[in-house]
């Protein structure tokens, strides 16, 4: 029985050991592309298995759940539904600039909806697919490598003859890592490879002299030219990428804005959020040029429609849109790739040079493999010829042997022993034929017809061009300059067939300049509901509903439509809301909640106080708390431009109950819960900063506390003694409270 051992090792090397695997696996296995065909391992595998199945361009459509399964349990166990993402990726135009599989069914669109299941869809391989990225597999022009259960064998790399990292871009996530290669035109990536395979020694300028920018399929217009050339030398950076918009003429004298082309990182879901930020614009009244927004995109493209007002600026809203919604984006490039099985940040001639090495590669295996079939040909067709020639001879040796291996023996080795000859001579040509062994094999197998006259001018001519074909290979394999021609015509034979025109507009485009209209300043009336929903109309529509709106809201008071309104509540904040963010419109229309506009949260804060900033400005404010902690402040303190500020500091379990604008005032009531009552003129209160914490107004019981508070306007004594203030919902008569002084107990009333 062998001894079990104990090894002790670090556990924390052991942890960053285990990471670094994962890490490496996800990197090189699953998220990045090779930058020699541009492809992710999932990718890769399942246009293999498209191959392998036979689902070519020229054949019928199968069904995705058969491609997707037949890939799994091959190549890819690593889920189904990661396959078919790739699989429906690869078939988007509006994401690829050169689709690799011909979908057939839902496969989603632009605007973010998803594809049907792969039950329901169908694909089978693009024709630029089958020609520039699969042919050739069977010249040994890759590496096969045994699958992940060492049951089938998968090619390591697509002989791809383009390079795809740039025509189709990719976008990744790995560990610690991320790619992000936009697309490019198929036609200007081969100029540039031509031009490198020219002129090994150009530089990234030179380059981009035929690669003007990223292509995207979506079009737009890229605006930041002069960083292109930085961002290809580094491999990383930020392209800015604009939508196109047009005006066109509307009915009645109106202007539309159509948005035809879309920036690459819209698609999806953001299309939908950029329409929603275009009413979003209207509703905080950013703007008020929007009549109606309207989104008329269809298979034959996009088509978003913004009709704007008679009087409004279209160049000055078109630049609003660039400013304030994702009509003008940012592509972050990160051009990191696989290449010699590690990871690297690669520029654009980096990524164009590997490409170059990785098509001399293929080409130099292929017509290896091609110069060694030829020359098979050769010595067959070499050894039928001259069996033609002595016909009679063979025909005589094949009569007098006994079997297939006698027969052989005589004409590889010239062994004559057993076989029956017409002539002693035919017995000494017969030992001197020397064929090989292919040619032996080859002549026995040579069916009669073969004898014909106009067949062995065949065979002849086949021979010829045997011959020339391996003076062309031969010649490709010793002369690399012959090598760069036989690739270059490939290109160019692609660059014909499937090359297209730009889409993307790459320029340096001005910066957007969005010059707001200046609000003409009017007074209008804020109502605050009991439910603290707030709205805002215009003094016509208060004068004209009064009575209802004093009845049925609870704080009605007048602003500025530029300035701001203040909500102070029992936790000592101050939360401010511009005016403009809040809906204006007729009496009777539903307002919006507070929690929806500013920071207050009503789950947590208590409103004790809602007015206009441009009424505090012109008075003073007094604070009191439930520790009867009690301070004046100018109202002009809380003139800020921060959403929430503390308007008073309070001691810890305190928390402020009143919140007075004084305009005429002059003396002040404080009540306690357990019915003690203090009154004393206001000029006692000492005035402070918003961030202090006042002074003491009342004395309180160990188990008392301050519950109402109310400041009396100035009039004659006798007046004022007649006053009644509200307490507990009785009525209580003002004379009934001594005046004193503060910081007080104060008087106690009973009923």
């Amino acid at each position: 029985m062998e001894e079990s051992r104990i090894i002790k090792t670090e556990y924390s090397d052991v942890m960053q050991k285990s990471y670094i695997d994962y890490a490496m696996s996800v990197i090189v296995a699953r998220a990045l592309p090779d930058v020699r065909d541009g492809l992710k391992p999932v990718q890769r595998r399942t246009l293999y298995d498209m191959y392998e199945l036979g689902i070519r361009y020229d054949k019928p459509y199968r069904k995705s759940a058969r491609i997707v399964g037949d890939t799994m349990g091959k190549y890819h166990p690593h889920g189904d539904s990661s396959i078919y993402e790739a699989l429906v990726v690869m078939t988007q135009e509006f994401k690829k600039g050169l689709p690799l599989i011909d979908g057939h069914g839902n496969f989603g669109n632009i605007e973010g909806d998803g594809a049907a299941a792969m039950r329901y869809t169908e694909a089978r391989l693009q024709k630029i697919t089958q020609e520039a990225f699969l042919a050739d597999l069977d010249k040994n022009v890759v590496d096969f490598i045994p699958n992940y259960d060492e049951t089938e064998r998968e090619p390591s790399v697509l002989p791809v003859k383009i390079p795809n990292l740039l025509v189709n871009g990719s976008e990744g996530i790995a560990v610690g890592m991320a790619t992000s290669i936009p697309p490019h035109n198929l036609g200007e990536v081969i100029q540039a490879v031509k031009a490198y395979m020219q002129d090994s020694s150009i530089t990234t300028r030179g380059l981009m002299k035929y690669i003007k920018g990223p292509d995207f399929p979506t079009g737009g217009i890229v605006i930041n030219k002069d960083e292109l050339v930085q961002i290809y030398e580094t491999g990383s950076g930020k392209i800015k990428v604009r939508g196109k918009v047009e005006i066109e003429k509307a009915k009645g004298g109106r202007t539309n804005l159509v948005i035809s082309e879309i920036p690459y990182p819209m698609i999806g879901a953001n299309i939908g959020k950029f329409l929603s930020d275009i009413a979003a614009l209207a509703e905080s009244r950013k703007t008020q040029d929007i009549v109606d927004i309207s989104n008329q995109s269809s298979k034959a493209g996009i088509r978003i429609v913004i009709e704007l007002k008679k009087d409004a600026d279209p160049e000055n809203f078109k630049n609003l849109l660039y400013k304030k919604t994702r009509l003008e984006d940012t592509f972050g490039v990160n051009m990191l790739a696989i290449a010699g099985g590690r990871p690297e940040i690669m520029g654009l001639r980096q990524i164009i040079e590997a490409n170059v090495d990785f098509q001399f590669q293929v080409a130099r295996r292929k017509y290896t493999t091609l110069l060694e079939k030829e020359r098979e040909r050769r010595e067959i067709q070499e050894g039928l010829i001259r069996a033609c020639n002595v016909i009679d001879l063979i025909i005589e040796i094949f009569r007098g042997s006994k079997d297939r291996t006698m027969a052989k023996a005589c004409l590889v080795e010239g062994r004559t022993t057993g076989i029956r000859f017409r002539s002693k001579e035919s017995e000494i040509m017969a030992a001197q034929l020397g064929f090989t062994e292919k040619q032996a094999n080859a002549i026995l197998d040579m069916r009669l017809y073969k004898l014909i006259g106009l067949e062995l001018e065949a065979l002849v001519k086949e021979h010829e061009e045997t011959l020339a074909n391996i003076y062309r290979y031969e010649d490709i394999l010793e002369n690399r300059e012959s090598m760069a021609q036989v690739i270059l015509q490939e290109l160019e034979a692609i660059r014909k067939e499937y090359g297209r025109p730009r889409r993307t507009v790459v320029e340096n485009g001005a910066e957007a300049v969005y010059e707001e209209k200046k609000l003409e300043e009017m007074d209008i009336m804020c109502l605050v509901d009991r439910f603290g929903y707030v709205r805002t109309i215009d003094m016509a529509a208060y004068e004209r509903n009064r009575e209802a709106a004093e009845t049925e809201n609870k704080y009605v008071f007048s602003a500025k439509n530029t300035g701001r309104i203040c909500i102070f509540t029992n936790t000592g904040q101050l939360h401010t809301i511009k005016v403009m963010d809040l809906p204006f419109g007729r009496f009777r229309d539903k307002g919006i909640p507070l929690d929806n506009v500013s920071n207050y949260s009503s789950e947590k804060e208590e409103i004790i106080l809602i007015t206009s900033q441009s009424q505090l400005n012109l008075h003073q404010v007094v604070f009191t708390t439930k520790m009867a902690m009690i301070k004046r402040v100018e109202g002009i303190e809380f003139d800020v431009a921060k959403r929430t500020v503390a308007a008073t500091k309070l001691q810890e379990g305190d928390e402020v109950i009143s919140v007075v604008v004084l305009r005429h005032q002059e003396q002040i009531v404080l009540g306690t819960a357990e019915g003690y009552f203090l009154r004393f003129a206001l000029e006692e209160i000492p005035e402070k900063k918003k961030g202090a914490i006042g002074v003491r107004g009342m004395r309180l019981g160990s188990k008392d506390w301050v519950e109402m508070v109310c400041c009396l306007e100035q009039r004659q004594d006798t007046e004022l003694a007649r006053q009644f203030i509200t307490y507990r919902d009785k009525q209580i008569e003002v004379g009934r409270i001594k005046q004193t002084k503060r910081d007080e107990k104060g008087t106690k009333l009973r009923g």
